[in-house]
């Protein structure tokens, strides 16, 4: 098959990567679907995959429209209460990764899933923050994975939903029972992680193909850049077929076929 690639498909398969075999990982819908479903079907096939309704270790054969889709029930190993998801497994210290996807991001990994504009009189109002709050609180880290634009990496974000590391980079010094937080951010031109010290985020690997100024041209701050910058390795043909018998099979399912 074709070794050619979309930027997207750069994105979902770097993401992928990211999961280790044996890990937990509590899923958001949507991009973060993707790619952990691709982890497991490739490199990770023992990674635990949760999604929020209370389905344990699923293996959808298609992607989610939503939590609620019944294909997440169908093909787990056990489905438990939401509050036994958030209060035992969650807050428990069981889940060693959650997987989020995100409306708006600040240099800082702040998360906004609650509106655009002013709280009180809001251009666009989103979904909101689901368990993404809980989870990125409570997982022992965050990966997160987007579109790189404008419109979605912001200096500061409108609305804290998901707390990254705060307005200042200090939300979460001093504060007990708390995981690491996000430590890496992979899109579709690079992939970034918190500086050790201020927490801002950091480019430290470009996809082939993109510019530092691709980059900043898409940054809403002044993004800065690891001393060693990384190539970040092109998809392999294995990676990039399942990927797309899973999104064949997805479309396949949803139309009604």
């Amino acid at each position: 098959m074709s070794r050619e690639y979309t930027s997207s498909e750069m994105m979902t398969v770097t993401a992928a990567r990211a999961l280790e075999n044996g890990m937990t990982c509590f899923v958001g819908i949507g991009l973060p679907s993707e790619a952990a479903n691709l982890a497991r079907l490739t490199h990770a096939p023992d990674v635990v995959l949760i999604y929020e309704s209370g389905t344990l270790q699923t293996k959808p054969d298609v992607l989610p429209l939503s939590i609620g889709d019944g294909e997440l029930c169908d093909s787990a190993l056990t489905t438990v209460s939401v509050p036994e998801m958030f209060r035992y497994w969650l807050q428990g210290g069981k889940v060693s990764v959650g997987f989020l996807g995100t409306a708006q991001i600040d240099r800082y990994a702040n998360l906004n899933t609650t509106l655009i504009g002013d709280y009180h009189d809001p251009k666009v109002r989103l979904p909101g923050g689901g368990g993404a709050p809980e989870i990125a609180t409570n997982a022992g880290e965050v990966f997160i994975t987007l579109k790189h634009s404008k419109r979605a990496f912001v200096k500061d974000v409108d609305f804290i939903t998901t707390l990254g590391f705060g307005r200042d980079g200090k939300g979460r010094d001093g504060v007990p029972n708390i995981g690491r937080g996000p430590t890496r951010v992979i899109t579709d031109l690079c992939v970034m992680k918190p500086d050790p010290e201020t927490k801002e985020l950091v480019v430290v690997s470009l996809h082939p193909g993109v510019s530092r100024e691709d980059v900043i041209d898409a940054t809403g701050w002044e993004i800065r850049f690891a001393d060693t910058l990384e190539a970040t390795p092109e998809p392999g043909a294995r990676e990039l077929e399942v990927l797309r018998d899973l999104k064949a099979r997805t479309d396949r399912k949803h139309a009604g076929e």
